[in-house]
């Protein structure tokens, strides 16, 4: 499909509507978890497809701690997470984006490194900003902890909505709407989702979430069905809530336990995408305009098997296809409309989630390597760029530039095209 497709009208409206619920949100910042819509897709167009460790490298830059959190930008801002296993501070950063260096950091917790899963990290949550203050999320010791920032580093507030456990450890994105901060907290014990003013960090909201399970998902919020939905898996099952109050639409039982993958939404085809997970492997196209429990009725197609489901990453649409990388090392094109396989290919594995811009999607996989591919019933590889490094964290894309994130470094691909 032609990239002109996703500069249409119905894209158009979703990226003006969160726009609209933030102060100074600019057209051209890649504001949270997978950029302004929440699922990987950028309006902008002129991004580069070539690179190297020296090639089209505008800036590289270390960070004073680990973590595998994504950039994010906000005008001349980047902003990540960072732990320091020798301070055991959790940092938040803030990185000048014409040189990379580092404007500011602040110690948000001091505290003893929470067990974690070894592909896991201790700053694993992308923060959020809305123009005017940056959230991050982190867990301290036993208890989560959720901070604003002003964009001179000054703590506005900081607060603990409540217990977090997993022998996985810790990773829990902010998601920005309207006057709220939303953060999942799906864990063994009784999980729940907050909402949180962003002025202050009251709580304004929160759902007790089922079956006490562990998950890592960053909810999707979209208008789908006439109304404004909020929709993720974890803790086995598929929800929807009002994102306003928090309030039960749909539900899917299962289709499995465990979830990292957060949500895909197609206009085209009206449906909701989900995959995941754990133990069980499976991805589901789910109608959104159901009530109460839709486990048979809603669901339009189910794929299950192992080779095909991404647990980690995320996929993105593109076009007419869902383009996702499965955790054994394959990339996979599905007709969204259908649900059949239209090609399969080996990419490598990958925690990274998909993006993508003009009509062509990245794939990033755990050693650098990204596939710059043009989805289509056949396949097309349009570059293959090696970066010399390890990466998990997943790109953001701003105005031109492309920000990959290793462990410890930064790296800015190309040159600003300020829109």
């Amino acid at each position: 499909m032609r990239g002109s497709y996703f500069r249409g009208p119905m894209l158009t409206r979703v990226f003006l509507f969160f726009a609209a619920s933030t102060a100074v949100l600019r057209s051209a910042d890649w504001p949270q978890w997978r950029g302004p819509g929440l699922d990987g897709r950028s309006t902008e167009t002129g991004f580069p497809t070539e690179w190297s460790a020296t090639k089209n490298v505008t800036w590289k830059s270390e960070l004073p701690g680990g973590g595998h959190a994504s950039v994010i930008v906000s005008g001349d801002n980047l902003f990540t997470v960072a732990a320091n296993p020798d301070t055991q501070e959790r940092l938040l950063v803030c990185l000048n984006r014409g040189s990379g260096k580092i404007r500011w950091q602040q110690a948000v917790i001091k505290s003893p490194m929470e067990r974690k899963h070894s592909e896991n990290s201790h700053a694993s949550g992308t923060p959020a900003c809305d123009g005017e203050r940056v959230y991050c999320t982190f867990l301290d010791g036993a208890g989560v902890v959720a901070a604003a920032y002003d964009l001179a580093g000054n703590q506005l507030w900081l607060k603990r909505p409540g217990k977090f456990s997993s022998v996985h450890g810790f990773c829990s994105t902010p998601v920005l709407f309207k006057d709220k901060v939303i953060v999942n907290c799906d864990h063994d014990g009784d999980g729940y989702i907050v909402a949180l003013a962003r002025t202050d960090g009251r709580e304004l909201w929160r759902i007790d979430r089922p079956n006490k399970t562990r998950s890592y998902v960053a909810p999707l919020i979209r208008e789908a069905a006439g109304r404004m939905q909020m929709v993720l898996s974890g803790s086995k099952c598929v929800t929807s809530y009002d994102p306003e109050t928090g309030r039960l639409l749909w539900i899917v039982d299962g289709p499995t336990e465990q979830f990292v993958a957060s949500p895909v939404f197609s206009e085209k085809t009206g449906l909701f995408y989900i995959t995941g997970g754990f133990p069980d492997h499976h991805v589901i196209a789910i109608r959104p305009d159901g009530t109460g429990n839709v486990t048979k009725t809603h669901i339009v197609w189910h794929h299950h098997a192992a080779k095909g489901v991404s647990y980690v990453p995320s996929p993105v649409i593109e076009g007419d296809w869902l383009l996702l990388n499965d955790d054994i090392g394959f990339a996979h094109a599905f007709d969204a409309k259908t649900g059949d396989i239209v090609w399969t290919e080996r990419f490598g594995r990958t925690h990274a989630s998909q993006v993508s811009t003009g009509g062509l999607v990245y794939f990033l996989n755990d050693k650098g390597t990204c596939r710059v591919v043009r989805p289509a019933e056949k396949f097309t590889v349009v570059a293959t760029n090696e970066i010399g490094e390890g990466m998990y964290a997943s790109p953001a894309l701003s105005e031109g530039q492309i920000f990959l994130r290793g462990d410890r470094t930064v790296y800015c691909i190309g040159r600003r095209q300020p829109r």
